[in-house]
């Protein structure tokens, strides 16, 4: 086995759009659970706004870059919204269970076949959406290299703006937690009727923290199909929702760089145990499995070390044992 070529492709996770894509949506859970007690397993819901809100107005009306942005934007404002304003009353468990169905409802819609002329049904929707950023792109065509990773300039271009973003809402999150409504947040989550009883519109609260969180999600959605230039309604099932969990717990809830440590962390794992499985099959040293079932068996092997983590360390890499007080 080639372990340069292993290590190269672990160190190409760390800085991949994806990687940023799922540092930026876990931020945003961060928001909704870490910080506010929002069990939300809708995430991949706004996600999903966000691609399919970026793509749809390019291709089916020529929108421009701002506005196709603009529209996801808004989509995710309205989605919140609705999904806010029956639901936000609820308690955590009921809650989690109408959140995961509106990620459901989106993802069926999508492949609804009467409306396969806008959203492609199953088969999702390609065609170019992407075009539009990557003629933004700065940098002269040729090979780039960070580290041992090489890319291309559009491939350069998606991940400075995609960590380019992150750093951006890690810092606009860092800033707001340790705003009066930061602290407001943080006490909804520890007593929301101590907080009531002084006199503050938790239910407000929760609303504007669905909202930003969300967003979150939403440009999270839009890094993610991009530099894929197709938008797959498969992508946003709902275990996406449960690898974002995955992430947050792993770097800690109520913490800033917590998502993106995390995120780091779980596609770098996926990376070596997916290629020292291909590699050990190449090489003959494993027999009994196919590159399908090492696929699979992967997740079980991540499984299991991040559970373990879990029992030695359940605040996260970077979370603290006070978090673990209200979960």
């Amino acid at each position: 086995m080639d372990f340069g070529n292993i290590l190269a492709l672990a160190f190409g996770e760390i800085i991949s759009p994806t990687t940023a894509a799922y540092a930026l949506a876990a931020l945003g859970l961060a928001v909704h659970f870490g910080y506010t007690g929002l069990l939300n397993f809708g995430q991949a819901g706004f996600m999903a706004v966000g691609a399919y809100g970026f793509a749809i107005p390019t291709l089916s009306f020529g929108a421009p870059l701002p506005v196709a942005v603009l529209i996801a934007l808004l989509a995710s404002v309205v989605f919140a919204i609705l999904l806010g304003i029956p639901t936000l009353r609820l308690r955590a468990d009921y809650l989690a269970i109408v959140t995961i169905a509106a990620a459901e409802i989106i993802r069926y819609v999508v492949t609804t076949n009467s409306l396969t002329n806008v959203t492609g049904s199953a088969n999702g929707l390609a065609g170019g959406f992407e075009n539009g950023f990557f003629a933004l792109n700065p940098f002269p065509e040729g090979a780039y290299n960070i580290g041992p990773v090489g890319m291309n300039a559009d491939g350069l271009f998606i991940r400075v703006v995609g960590w380019t973003i992150v750093a951006l809402a890690c810092l606009s999150v860092w800033l707001l937690m340790r705003s009066p409504w930061g602290r407001v947040l943080k006490g909804i989550r520890e007593d929301e009727n101590a907080v009531r009883s002084l006199g503050k519109n938790v239910y407000a609260y929760k609303m504007q923290a669905l909202i930003i969180g969300g967003l979150m999600g939403t440009v999270a959605g839009m890094i993610f199909t991009i530099p894929r230039g197709a938008v797959q309604p498969a992508n946003y099932a709902t275990e996406l929702t449960f690898f974002l969990y995955t992430v947050l717990l792993l770097g800690g809830m109520a913490t800033v760089l917590g998502p993106v440590i995390g995120a780091m962390i779980f596609w770098v794992v996926l990376s070596l145990t997916q290629s020292l499985l291909f590699g050990a099959i190449e090489t003959g040293a494993i027999t009994f499995l196919t590159n399908v079932q090492a696929g699979q068996l992967r997740y079980i092997l991540v499984g299991v070390a991040l559970m373990l983590l879990m029992i030695f360390r359940p605040q996260g890499v970077l979370g603290n044992k006070k978090e673990l007080a209200f979960a």
